[in-house]
């Protein structure tokens, strides 16, 4: 999950070295911190949120798949 986040961030903004995914364990959920440069914090967010909305929601389905519970948090 964590492979797929950084790899859709990457994709999307224009420092890629500066994209970074960790991971924290808080009881059965598993937050995926995105961290991204502060000029590329908008593109990964999106018009009103869009792209931000639309990688939580992959993150969900990947989360459904494996049975387990995730979430993103853009840092």
């Amino acid at each position: 999950m964590k492979e797929l986040i950084e790899y859709i961030a990457k994709a999307i903004v224009d420092n890629p070295d500066d994209v970074t995914v960790s991971e924290e364990l808080e009881g059965d959920l598993l937050v995926l911190k995105l961290h991204v440069a502060p000029e590329d914090m908008g593109k990964v967010i999106g018009k009103q949120g869009r792209i931000a909305e639309a990688m939580r929601t992959l993150l969900r389905v990947v989360a459904i798949r494996r049975r387990t519970r995730a979430m993103l948090q853009i840092v």
